[in-house]
């Protein structure tokens, strides 16, 4: 069969998928020894919010298009720094252990603070909610290791699930115990990852947070404030109580910082989810929240190991964008944060159950990037 020159692989499948004589289409992939092919979730349709209209293997138009993206070369190359503001992350789950930073400038275990930025020991991050640096505290950790796999699983490993961006670093600032965090908390973790930034001159890009609730802190909104001075995304999710934050704030989604972008859930039908907040001017788009399957910590017998679950909430949308910002930023080096966010809200695909529900009426889309 003959087709056009200079189609990409997306657009050559498009144009064979409508003709009626053909069954399917799927590209002739490039097998190495060094890839060990499709993660089970992605192949078997558990991973529908990484999919796109045009994704190989399996398609949901109402993903984050990321497997399109990963279809056309575009992926993250591992230069990206975001940080997951939450409970802890397992460090030793082995869907993401490649992909967790280590702080090149302190020395493991030697009691000392090596980088000079108050925290001793701050080799994965640190915990604000314990004060020490043991960031990952067992299977109680489960929603903090959630997110991070959605944002940075490894991919194409034929291990679990992949992430939005597939190669990066995440820090962890733990500020989030077994019943919750406070502000005092809260504030430190985010200028901990800021004072990451401007201390060590890190590209950190994003920082996720899929956690909310109390009323408006002047002191909070501040340290996003200090963030965006420093050029770091704050992604938010937008609340899982059905109601319009226009009406009734949600914090920290509802801030006003420049700096935050506000997440709605959406299920695999592209229907906002019944329980997810909305805004139509403070809630910026919609992505995939609901049946959102990723990492976490599970007991085994004694021992603690890395397993999967399915989780819905605003919390699961929101590490799909922030994976999207890292993608984005890993594509285009160098761009403000301001652009990113710009670039983000610009390529959402228009959704009918959004629509006048969020500031886009669209659903996150990483496809053209």
């Amino acid at each position: 069969m003959s087709l056009p020159e200079n189609l990409t692989v997306r657009e050559a499948m498009n144009q064979l998928r409508g003709n009626p004589s053909v069954e399917f289409v799927e590209p002739n992939w490039i097998y190495t020894r060094q890839d060990k092919g499709p993660d089970p979730y992605y192949a078997d349709g558990r991973l529908w919010g990484m999919y796109g209209a045009d994704s190989p293997i399996q398609q949901n138009i109402y993903g984050s298009g990321a497997g399109t993206a990963f279809a056309d070369g575009k992926r993250c190359k591992g230069s990206i720094v975001v940080g997951v503001i939450d409970e802890g992350v397992m460090t030793k789950h082995p869907d993401t252990m490649a992909n967790i930073w280590t702080n090149p400038f302190e020395v493991a275990g030697n009691g000392k603070d090596d980088d000079g930025n108050g925290f001793v020991d701050d080799v994965h991050g640190w915990d604000f909610f314990d004060n020490d640096a043991s960031t990952f505290d067992g299977i109680g950790d489960d929603h903090g290791t959630h997110v991070s796999g959605t944002i940075g699983a490894v991919g194409n490993n034929a291990v679990g699930v992949a992430g939005v961006c597939t190669k990066i670093q995440i820090v962890n600032a733990k500020f989030l115990g077994p019943n919750g965090g406070s502000t005092a908390d809260a504030v430190r973790a985010v200028d901990y990852i800021t004072d990451l930034k401007t201390l060590h001159d890190m590209n950190i890009v994003a920082t996720n947070n899929s956690w909310g609730g109390g009323g408006f802190s002047q002191s909070l909104k501040s340290a996003i404030d200090r963030a965006g001075d420093a050029d770091i995304l704050f992604i938010a999710a937008a609340g899982n109580d059905g109601t319009d934050n226009d009406q009734t704030p949600h914090y920290p989604s509802s801030y006003p910082n420049d700096n935050i972008i506000a997440v709605a859930a959406i299920g695999s039908a592209g229907l906002k989810a019944s329980f997810s907040n909305y805004g139509l001017t403070t809630v910026d788009l919609g992505a995939p929240g609901v049946a959102i399957n990723s990492t976490v910590p599970v007991q085994s017998g004694g021992d603690i190991v890395g397993g999967y679950a399915s989780y819905s909430g605003t919390s699961m949308a929101t590490p799909h964008v922030t994976g999207a910002v890292a993608l984005y930023a890993s594509l285009h080096p160098g761009t403000s944060a301001a652009k990113i966010k710009k670039a983000i809200l610009s390529h959402t695909i228009p959704t009918d159950t959004l629509a006048g529900k969020t500031v886009t009426g669209g659903r996150l889309d990483v496809s053209g990037f």
